[in-house]
């Protein structure tokens, strides 16, 4: 599960965060208490303003773009919240999917026996390619920056090894389960 850690006013909060079966439910932890989270549908195809409803209790959030890098400003039922992301305690390590992935056009099929595909854990926009073929990389390197519901998450090295394969560049819109890179 994927772990962020965050300051709102200055204090820390440490929020784990997965998708769960069932449209818009998020299997989620902050400071290790599990929290019902259930992302309400909007009817325009914008991700601020959203409603979440967290364990039970709706809240209606507005937030600017998001920047690891800086504070935000966080509006939440009309109270504004200073916050900023740190870095991850726990990077986001994806491991080979036990299905068949199929790519798109300029990408191609993998399947579970090809060992060392790192893939997308979910859909979104790569903004920053950190590897080239041939470069060495270890487990836990991070290989590149996904960008996903205003949120840029690190995808890292499932394996030791050598980059083989580089399937996007920045800028590439990728869906889940494609695959950026390989690794021998």
């Amino acid at each position: 599960m994927p772990e962020y850690n965050i300051l709102i006013e200055n204090r820390p909060y440490k929020v784990e965060l997965a998708k769960k079966e069932g449209e818009g439910f998020f299997e989620t932890k902050v400071n290790d208490k599990p929290v019902e989270v259930k992302l309400e549908k909007s009817e325009k195809a914008v991700i601020s303003p959203l409603t979440l409803k967290v364990s039970g209790k709706t809240y209606q959030i507005e937030m600017e773009r998001l920047d690891r890098r800086t504070p935000f400003t966080l509006k939440v039922n009309n109270a504004l919240f200073r916050a900023q992301l740190k870095e991850s305690a726990k990077k986001t390590a994806v491991q080979t999917p036990t299905l068949k992935v199929v790519a798109k056009a300029e990408r191609r099929q993998v399947t579970v026996a090809e060992e060392g595909a790192v893939v997308a854990p979910m859909a979104g926009k790569i903004v920053s390619v950190k590897v080239k073929k041939g470069d060495a990389v270890k487990s836990g390197d991070v290989i590149c920056i996904l960008e996903a519901m205003k949120m840029e998450n690190e995808i890292t090295a499932t394996k030791t090894g050598k980059v083989q394969e580089v399937n996007v560049t920045d800028g590439t819109p990728v869906n889940d389960g494609d695959v950026l890179v390989l690794i021998k």
